[in-house]
C-alpha cells in the first residue's frame, strides 16, 4: 500500500548520497504509506527511511527533483521519475491543505521523529552487532578466522618464517611467555614490529629477531602484543572491515561469505598500534622472568621515552630468574627464517 490510493506499488530508480560529501550511488526508491524507502539495488536491502511528510524538495519545477530528508539535512536523493515526482508533490499538497487541522502539526512532529529514531538505530546498530557477533564466538572459530586474515596479510610480507629448528625454538618461547593458546608468528616483510590477529595470533616483524644481539627484545614485544590482545579485540576490527552483512553471515551461519577479508592485510599494516600501560606490562615482564630493559632501549635507543620503563624495570636491581632462552634456541630462532 502507498500514501496514494492510485497506486498500489511505486517504485523507481534514483541518486543517493548519505552526506553533503558523500559518494553519489544508484538506489531503488519504495513510495510507501508514510515513508519514502531508499534501498540497495543488488540486495534490496533498505538504506534509510524518509518520512513522506518531511521530505524536502530543493529545486522545484526543476528536473531532475533533489530532495532531501528535512531542509539542512546533508542526505540528497535525486529522481529523474515522473510519476514518483507527481507522487510525492501530491503528497505534499494534500498536507498543505490539511494544515489548519488540529494535530496535523503533531504529526509531522512525530514523523520527523520517527525518522529520527530511525536513522539513531541505523548509527548505534552496525556496531553493536560487530560487538555481539565478535562475544558470541568460540575461540576455535577466532582461530580459523585468525589464520583466514594471516592468508590475506602474507601477500602483503611474504609467507610466515617456518623452518623447523627455529620453529621449535620460537614455540618454546611463547609457551613460556603466553602460554599454548594461539600462536607467534614471525613474518619476513612489511610488518613494522608487532601486530595481533583473532585466535591469539600474534605476529613479530623479522628484524626483531635477526637484528638484535639477544632475544629479549623480540620477547618484550611478544608480552606487549599479548597485552594489547587482551585490551583490544581484533575481531572487532576484523569484522567492521568485513561489514554488515557478512557480520550477519558470520552469525546466523557461522562462517564469512568467501572474500570478506580481501584487504584486510593492509588495513593491519596501517593501524597504528594501540598504547599500553606501563604498570600492566611490567607486570607481565616480571610474571614471565623478563627484564623490561632492553626492551624498552629497542622502543628508543636514547631511553627518553621509555624512562618508565627503564627505572621500573622488575629486575634492574636483581638477576631474572634464568635466560629466556638457550643459547642454542637463540641460535636457531635467529635462522627461522632462512629458506
Amino acid at each position: 500500500m502507498t500514501a496514494l490510493k492510485e497506486y498500489q506499488r511505486l517504485e523507481c530508480t534514483g541518486l543517493w548520497r548519505d552526506a553533503a560529501d558523500g559518494q553519489r550511488r544508484e538506489v531503488i526508491v519504495s513510495f510507501g504509506d508514510a515513508t519514502l524507502v531508499i534501498s540497495e539495488t543488488r540486495s534490496a536491502r533498505a538504506l534509510t527511511h524518509w518520512s513522506l511528510p518531511a521530505t524536502h524538495r530543493r529545486n522545484p519545477g526543476r528536473r531532475p527533483a533533489f530532495y532531501s530528508p528535512g531542509p539542512d539535512a546533508g542526505e540528497e536523493l535525486e529522481i529523474d521519475d515522473e510519476a514518483m515526482i507527481a507522487a510525492i508533490s501530491k503528497v505534499h499538497r494534500l498536507i498543505a491543505a490539511r494544515r489548519p487541522h488540529p494535530g496535523r502539526l503533531r504529526g509531522i512532529l512525530l514523523g520527523a521523529l520517527l525518522v529520527a529514531v530511525l536513522a539513531l538505530g541505523l548509527a548505534w546498530m552496525p556496531q553493536a552487532l560487530i560487538r555481539h557477533t565478535a562475544e558470541a564466538l568460540p575461540f576455535s572459530k577466532r582461530q580459523e578466522i585468525g589464520r583466514a586474515a594471516l592468508a590475506d596479510l602474507t601477500r602483503l610480507t611474504g609467507p610466515a618464517c617456518a623452518a623447523p629448528e627455529g620453529r621449535a625454538a620460537l614455540q618454546r618461547l611463547r609457551n613460556h611467555l603466553v602460554g599454548a593458546s594461539g600462536d607467534v608468528i614471525v613474518v619476513p616483510d612489511a610488518l613494522g614490529r608487532a601486530a595481533h590477529l583473532p585466535g591469539g595470533l600474534i605476529l613479530i616483524a623479522r628484524p626483531l629477531i635477526e637484528a638484535q644481539d639477544t632475544p629479549e627484545p623480540a620477547a618484550g614485544a611478544i608480552l606487549a602484543e599479548s597485552q594489547r590482545l587482551l585490551a583490544d579485540d581484533p575481531m572487532i576490527d576484523l569484522l567492521d572491515h568485513a561489514g554488515l552483512r557478512a557480520t550477519l553471515a558470520l552469525l546466523t551461519t557461522g562462517d564469512l561469505p568467501a572474500g570478506a577479508l580481501a584487504g584486510y592485510g593492509e588495513r593491519l599494516l596501517a593501524r597504528a598500534p594501540a598504547p599500553v600501560t606501563d604498570q600492566g606490562l611490567l607486570k607481565r615482564f616480571a610474571a614471565a622472568g623478563l627484564p623490561a630493559t632492553p626492551y624498552a632501549y629497542m622502543l628508543d635507543p636514547s631511553g627518553e621515552s621509555v624512562l618508565g620503563l627503564i627505572e621500573a624495570d622488575p629486575f634492574r636491581k636483581i638477576a631474572p630468574p634464568g635466560p629466556i632462552l638457550s643459547d642454542s634456541d637463540w641460535v636457531a630462532l635467529q635462522g627461522i627464517c632462512a629458506n
